[in-house]
């Protein structure tokens, strides 16, 4: 990396303003899923474990910059606690008197977790004097948030100008290690997995991976719009009309790169809210219905899916392959992750780009059993459309 680690650091007796992902799912008032905890305990124990101060920053939600009980970070901290074996003080807030007291009273491997950053709209907005006010409460500062990196907000971006040494965590440095070896140096066969709703969302992936890849597998509602390029009914399916011309530039300009599912799953009736489907058919991609909706990828698809997957070394998935929240229609999104899972068992390198595929290799029971699951959907997606990230930009030059 060009940018400073946590590794570069001389950590002990000093405050390590830290910027952490903790943004939780709460039921009950605790937290319901820790990963995102868990994910931080490699460069929290590291600071610790050699005697930094450490203050803890995260935002939960989206208060807009209210405060919300329900979206309050103190339920973190006692998971925290419980998962290093070590006390975790919490504050009621992230700045002011209170704060820099509670921080003052830091001694050598002592940890601070402060209240939810966003219940001051100053944070979203980059305040410079929120960040001022933030920077004030460490000596150092690093980022280990890949999930909020694509974003300049004062945790983030505007906290930089104030502190001289910014460096990345262990975590941030997993993530650009692996999202950067895709686009700079990935071993060859390279395939892409792209699905989710719309094409809109997922153009300038696919611009940027088109020259890297062998090949990009298309998935999810987003195959619709592609299919309706190619002149063919489509029925009830998820359709961008203004899309459909650069549809049919993608695919005149990828040629054999790009693979359009050859069957999917439709049904007449769906009902998203309560996650149930009516009577289901599989249809060939040229045979749709009218008045009948797409939903998951079919049995040919997997097949020929399955057969460009099986001997490529790198191979990175952003999106479903289908309705994946309703069992009925989340096949061929679990049989994908399941692919994913034997390549990687075969020596090949993937890598998943978070959101709703992440849920996915979750649900699928395969989270373990891929190279690296990205805890950014929002930040990988636009790493992989090859856009400079806020949050690494701001970070000081190793040299």
């Amino acid at each position: 990396m060009a940018k400073m680690t946590v590794n570069d650091l001389d950590v002990k007796g000093k405050r390590v303003l830290m910027r952490v992902d903790f943004n939780v799912p709460l039921r009950d008032g605790k937290v319901a899923n820790d990963a995102r905890i868990r994910a931080a305990l490699p460069t929290i124990r590291q600071i610790v474990q050699n005697g930094g101060r450490l203050v803890l920053m995260s935002h939960l939600g989206r208060p807009k910059g209210e405060r919300n009980p329900a979206m309050s970070l103190a339920p973190c901290a006692p998971v925290l606690s419980q998962l290093l074996k070590r006390p975790v003080a919490f504050v009621d807030d992230c700045l002011g008197a209170a704060v820099e007291s509670a921080v003052a009273a830091l001694a050598d491997g002592d940890i601070l977790l402060l209240q939810n950053l966003r219940y001051y709209e100053a944070e979203t907005r980059n305040s410079l004097d929120f960040a001022a006010q933030l920077a004030r409460l460490g000596d150092l500062y690093v980022n280990d948030a890949f999930g909020t990196a694509h974003r300049a907000h004062a945790s983030t971006e505007g906290v930089t100008h104030y502190l001289e040494v910014c460096a990345a965590g262990l975590l941030m440095m997993k993530e650009l290690d692996y999202l950067g070896r895709l686009l700079q140096s990935p071993e060859k066969p390279f395939v892409a997995v792209l699905g989710g709703a719309k094409i809109s969302g997922k153009i300038d992936v696919i611009a940027n991976l088109l020259p890297r890849v062998d090949r990009i597998l298309i998935g999810g509602g987003m195959a619709f719009t592609f299919y309706k390029a190619q002149g063919l009914e489509i029925g009830a399916s998820l359709l961008e009309e203004d899309r459909v011309g650069l549809a049919r530039e993608l695919l005149a300009s990828a040629g054999d790169k790009l693979v359009l599912p050859p069957d999917c799953v439709v049904a007449q009736t769906v009902d998203f809210a309560a996650h149930t489907v009516g009577e289901l058919r599989t249809v060939d991609a040229d045979a749709i219905p009218a008045g009948w909706r797409g939903l998951d990828i079919g049995p040919k698809s997997l097949a020929a899916f399955g057969a460009i997957l099986a001997p490529a070394r790198t191979v990175v998935w952003n999106g479903p392959m289908g309705v994946f929240e309703i069992p009925q229609t989340a096949a061929g999104t679990y049989a994908v992750a399941r692919m994913l899972a034997d390549v990687t068992a075969g020596g090949a390198v993937t890598v998943i780009g978070g959101g709703d595929s992440a849920a996915a290799v979750a649900k699928a029971g395969v989270e373990d059993k891929v190279s690296h699951v990205s805890t950014g959907g929002g930040a990988s997606l636009e790493f992989l459309e090859g856009k400079v990230l806020p949050g690494v930009a701001a970070l000081s030059d190793k040299a």
